[in-house]
């Protein structure tokens, strides 16, 4: 469910009433956001995109908002029809009975290809994968150790990026399990920072202490609560969360193959040699 139907702001259709240039900052603060306790602080447009249906064009964005006192960053789509002075929250093809731009996501630029995030093969191969995950997301531990191996078995062919965006509502333990994962990362420890996929812990746990003594009991790793607990660790999950809201991130795993989203997650496989 997006931000604007959590908050009843969602508007199904708006005709506008002077305008004939759409300006995506005056509909947010005009017409989208329509709830007093709501401060729209900014709107950055991240991607304009032709739907293919007539007339109607997918902006994708990200509003700056203050909630009740409480900054964020919410990203949001409508489509807009410039050429009957339309806008809408959702659009339906009655001929494929899908939403228009269900698959629809920015593509990421070249600042995600960075050191910090490659766990695995070249840097300079032909293929770039670029991950966003949860450990205890069970659709992640399904796919992203998979193309961590494949990737690892075909370096000169694939470069993996990896970004930690923990389901804390859903799976209360993973905001710990990221934080030794970016630990381990950070030693340069891939392999080990993996296994966190398969650590037998309850997805409920809150204690740190518990589940470092799960993963020295289960994989003879010592991590210290200080060590996850430090500023550049926190900080380093923050980015890459911030970095999931630029590409309007519906949920985990999300992939990217060679800059555009991939809803098969499997794409990449077309380019192993048989």
């Amino acid at each position: 469910m997006s931000l604007m139907l959590k908050l009843s702001t969602a508007l199904i259709a708006t005709t506008f009433v002077a305008s004939a240039e759409f300006n995506l900052e005056n509909y947010v603060k005009r017409d989208l956001i329509k709830n007093p306790d709501i401060k729209v602080n900014g709107v950055e447009l991240l991607e304009k995109r032709d739907t293919n249906a007539s007339n109607w064009v997918a902006y994708m964005f990200v509003m700056d908002l203050n909630v009740k006192g409480k900054d964020g960053k919410y990203p949001e789509m409508v489509f807009v029809n410039e050429k009957d002075n339309l806008v809408s929250m959702n659009l339906y093809n009655l001929k494929t009975h899908k939403m228009v731009g269900k698959n629809f996501r920015p593509d990421v630029t070249k600042d995600y290809y960075n050191d910090a995030h490659l766990i695995a093969g070249k840097k300079d191969a032909p293929h770039k994968i670029v991950i966003f995950s949860d450990p205890k997301c069970p659709f992640c531990q399904q796919y992203v150790p998979n193309i961590y191996k494949t990737v690892k078995e075909h370096p000169d062919t694939f470069a993996l990026y990896y970004y930690h965006m923990p389901l804390a509502r859903i799976h209360p333990v993973s905001p710990i399990l990221t934080r030794v994962m970016e630990v381990l990362q950070k030693q340069g420890k891939f392999d080990e920072a993996m296994k966190m996929y398969d650590l037998n812990i309850p997805i409920t746990e809150k204690d740190p202490k518990k589940v470092l003594e799960a993963v020295k009991k289960q994989y003879n790793v010592e991590i210290k609560q200080e060590q996850i607990d430090a500023d550049d660790i926190k900080k380093a999950i923050k980015d890459d969360t911030e970095k999931a809201t630029r590409v309007m991130l519906k949920g985990t795993p999300t992939v990217y193959l060679d800059g555009k989203y991939d809803p098969d997650i499997t794409s990449y496989k077309k380019f192993i040699k048989k």
